[in-house]
């Protein structure tokens, strides 16, 4: 497989815990705290939401791959990706995730089969295939 881009990030002091994510051309410069929801001090943003944002941005990018195949016009496109952080009883850590899907201009019955081509097309939800639970809610907006 070539490589086409490769993101490099550096993840420095406690990590999620009052650490510091930079990526190596600067775009990226980021404080990283536990959320007040866990305990945590809050104030920056956490791997959870890091992990929904590049996730969504490259899901609707696999959206509008899946719509240009199928010669669908799309009028507009917006997803809220939640990626949820577990704690088990059993002591360990798991994530789940919710993708809400919005696309304009096409039925409920398209906006399904986007949603779901999407989900086969995605590096992101490849990545995760088997590992957490994921739900996609498509809706024709």
């Amino acid at each position: 497989m070539s490589v086409s881009y490769t993101g490099i990030v550096t993840v420095t002091g406690e990590g999620r815990n009052g650490g510091r994510a930079q990526a190596d051309d600067g775009l990226l410069d980021t404080r990283l705290a536990i959320p007040q929801q866990l305990g945590g001090a809050g104030g920056a943003t956490n791997p959870e939401q890091l992990f929904a944002a590049g996730w969504g941005a490259c899901f609707l990018g696999a959206v509008r791959r899946a719509a240009a195949e199928r010669k669908v016009t799309l009028k507009s496109t917006a997803i809220t990706a939640e990626v949820t952080l577990h704690h088990g009883d059993d002591g360990e850590f798991g994530l789940s995730a919710v993708l809400n899907l919005e696309l304009g201009g096409v039925d409920q019955q398209t906006a399904d089969e986007l949603g779901a081509a999407a989900h086969q097309i995605c590096p992101y939800s490849k990545a995760i295939s088997g590992n957490i639970p994921v739900t996609i809610n498509a809706k024709a907006a």
